[in-house]
């Protein structure tokens, strides 16, 4: 799979984004330098622990971050050749949905309570395809269908508090797909559901990616959900990308100790211990960062370096890379 997404066009590129918020605190840096790309029809993985600003990122990429307090200080988001800082809001409206669409973590919060499911499928569609009410309709129920919905037509008249949490998920994923985005970003889509059900969505996920081409950035902090459903993975930590590869040189070579800490917590079925791993410490705050790696007070292999100066970042292969001192 990584293979065959290395020969795909860049469609994506996101470079040196920045995002911040203004608090009583200080100027959070939510977002703080971070780069990546995405080719035509790959899934790329973002892992990282709450608060490293996996989500910030992504809201930043559909430019939805609440101004204020938050801000876009820096980077180009280019989209199939567009960089989506430069457009006005109005031009921004005719993307989100079109060309990128979104799937957030929640479905009950995502989806409105007072408006029926059919008619919630069908706004996007409506908003940007030059469809009859009729073909709107139509179109929204066909959506639903491809996400496999039973009894599609007569849920078109339902509520969301009429669905199971996972018949919820499918919903939220139709409205992603409705217009035939060319990338889509799912945003923990699998956190509220049991593993039978996820399982499911997953297929279903991969099932429409083959079809259609689709790219994915997913978020998540399962790495089960890496190891089947991605073609890289980038780890986050404080703001900044750590360390990206394949997700073959993210298992079986982590660079960065946080990576290597991160697979570490992740438990082992064919070991038994007396104690689960855990990284030690709290991820710092983000408006009083320390000097030097953020990640030092926590690692195991710090030295006084690392206190003093950000790390370069280190290629390890073509597709490989990791910022961290003991890689120099």
């Amino acid at each position: 799979m990584v293979e065959s997404a290395a020969t795909q066009e860049i469609i994506l590129e996101v470079e040196d984004l920045r995002t911040y918020f203004r608090t009583r605190f200080g100027t959070v840096k939510a977002v703080d330098g971070v780069s990546f790309n995405l080719r035509k029809g790959e899934t790329l993985g973002i892992v990282g622990e709450s608060g490293c600003g996996k989500s910030v990122t992504m809201l930043s990429m559909m430019r939805l971050v609440p101004i204020p307090p938050g801000r876009i200080v820096s980077g180009k988001i280019v989209l199939d050749g567009e960089d989506l800082l430069q457009l006005s809001e109005g031009e921004m409206t005719k993307i989100r949905g079109s060309k990128i669409a979104l799937i957030i973590q929640d479905p009950m919060t995502s989806l409105n309570p007072v408006f029926t499911i059919g008619s919630q499928v069908a706004e996007a569609i409506r908003l940007h395809q030059n469809l009859s009410k009729k073909g709107v309709m139509a179109q929204a129920l066909e959506v639903l269908r491809k996400v496999n919905i039973p009894a599609a037509e007569s849920r078109m008249r339902d509520y969301p508090h009429q669905m199971s949490g996972g018949m919820r998920q499918r919903v939220v994923g139709a409205i992603g797909i409705s217009c035939e985005p060319m990338v889509l970003i799912a945003d923990e889509p699998t956190t509220s559901l049991d593993v039978t059900i996820q399982a499911q969505y997953l297929k279903l996920l991969k099932d429409i990616q083959r079809e259609s081409d689709l790219s994915i950035i997913f978020i998540t902090h399962d790495f089960g959900i890496v190891a089947k459903m991605c073609d890289r993975v980038a780890v986050m930590y404080a703001g900044k990308i750590v360390e990206m590869g394949s997700v073959r040189d993210i298992f079986n070579n982590p660079s960065h100790p946080y990576t290597e800490a991160l697979l570490a917590s992740v438990p082992k079925m064919e070991e038994d211990v007396e104690r689960l791993y855990s990284i030690e410490g709290q991820p710092p705050t983000l408006h009083d960062l320390p000097e030097g790696c953020p990640f030092a007070p926590r690692c195991q292999y710090v030295m006084d370096h690392c206190r003093t100066e950000y790390p370069v970042q280190v290629d390890l292969s073509e597709s490989h890379y990791a910022a961290c001192w003991r890689l120099a």
